[in-house]
């Protein structure tokens, strides 16, 4: 017999033994079924939950990576003595304005923008509650917030720029009054939506000018500093400069950049990639176990079919190769399931979990980042892990079921 017969001879035995395969599975179409949907929800839970995990982690980048040219600076958390997480052993600190000065000494032609930060009631017709107030020097605020309508406040009007998402809260308009404690506003400007960034959050916010709230609250220090770079490359020189000047003797402030959050912020998402992971791997496991329940129970109700099989010259590997095929079926079919609807529920769940964590601007931001590569990636490891575990699943059953004495096989009742 040549080579070519043989090849067609094997061929036609793994179809056969496919076909038992399916037959089988067939017969106990319930069974099998059940087993097939733990499979489908251990893919899409793996695929899904990474998916959402990618889908963080972009939005999140693209966010910080939209304020490369800033570096941050802000007061040293100083703690008395004591439990250090104890909020009432923190110690009140801000930045002067000998601080500023010395910052811009260091910080050359960049622009330095200080700014206070803090919170205050509002009331807008009926409607009461709360917002981010920041405070900065008129001629400062056009470079770290754009209009969407209306104009910018000047210097010592009592005016304000209204964020967008807080305009759309309390239905505000340019033009319209609005009550800060006890004071009234002009609303002169809508800020333009701008999501999250490590130096002004807008978007639920207020803006006033540091000339008209020093006239009515008097000189108060600042929460926190920006420095706009002009050129990137002088992100550490600045950095290593404005450390140097501050903190030579003592911490007097933490500088930060967008690169140095997220490094922090990947690091802490790989881990929680590698933890949603794990929760989408225990469901296959689960499954995988129904599995091999599965092809325990039917290798026991097939004794005496695998004795004839056994009886009529069939080897033990091809016996074991039919229930391979078996938890192979069902495993793959699982899988491409699985994945087709890992793709819609990871959509459903990435838009929902980030708008509520980002708002509207996560939910518009993560469509384009849902189906990126990396999101593949997860659901063809997904699909992958589910036939693997499926495999795995249906060794020992295969094992025992080749394992069988064909005589006592064919006398089990």
């Amino acid at each position: 017999m040549n080579e070519g017969s043989r090849l067609l001879q094997v061929i036609q035995r793994l179809e056969l033994f496919f076909s038992l395969a399916i037959r089988n599975l067939r017969r106990h179409y319930v069974r099998s079924f059940l087993a097939t949907v733990g499979i489908i929800i251990g893919v899409m839970a793996i695929a899904s939950l990474g998916i959402l995990g990618n889908s963080i982690t972009m939005l999140y980048a693209g966010l910080v990576s939209d304020v490369s040219d800033t570096v941050l600076v802000t007061p040293h958390l100083a703690v008395s003595s004591g439990d250090p997480f104890d909020p009432r052993n923190m110690l009140p600190s801000s930045i002067s304005d000998r601080d500023v000065s010395r910052i811009r000494k260091v910080a050359g032609t960049n622009r330095v923008i200080p700014m206070i930060r803090t919170a205050a009631e509002i009331q807008v017709g009926d409607k009461r509650g709360f917002a981010l107030l920041y405070v900065l020097n008129a001629g400062d605020i056009p470079f770290l917030v754009e209009l969407e309508r209306g104009l910018y406040p000047r210097e010592t009007s009592a005016g304000c720029l209204v964020g967008r998402l807080l305009a759309d809260e309390y239905d505000i308009n340019a033009g319209n009054r609005i009550e800060l404690g006890n004071l009234t506003l002009r609303v002169v400007g809508i800020a333009e939506e701008r999501g999250m960034a490590i130096d002004i959050n807008p978007d639920f916010g207020i803006i006033v000018t540091q000339e008209w709230y020093s006239g009515i609250h008097g000189d108060e220090n600042y929460s926190q500093v920006v420095v706009k770079l002009r050129d990137l490359g002088e992100l550490e020189k600045v950095k290593s400069a404005i450390d140097f000047q501050m903190n030579r003797k003592e911490d007097v402030v933490d500088i930060t950049d967008s690169k140095e959050i997220l490094e922090i912020f990947f690091q802490t998402m790989d881990a929680i990639n590698i933890m949603l992971l794990g929760i989408g791997a225990v469901s296959l496991f689960v499954a995988s176990v129904s599995i091999l329940n599965v092809m325990i129970i039917s290798v026991t109700e097939r004794t005496r079919e695998i004795g004839i099989i056994r009886s009529i010259g069939t080897h033990r590997r091809e016996v074991m190769l039919i229930f391979l095929f078996e938890a192979f079926i069902l495993g793959i079919v699982g899988s491409i399931i699985g994945g087709i609807f890992s793709a819609g529920v990871g959509y459903v769940v990435s838009i929902s979990v980030t708008e509520s964590l980002f708002g509207s601007f996560g939910g518009m931001g993560t469509q384009s980042t849902v189906l990126d590569a990396t999101a593949i990636s997860y659901i063809i490891f997904g699909m992958i892990f589910g036939a693997v575990t499926s495999m795995i699943a249906g060794l020992y059953p295969a094992w025992k079921a080749a394992a069988l004495n064909p005589i006592e096989a064919l006398r089990y009742e």
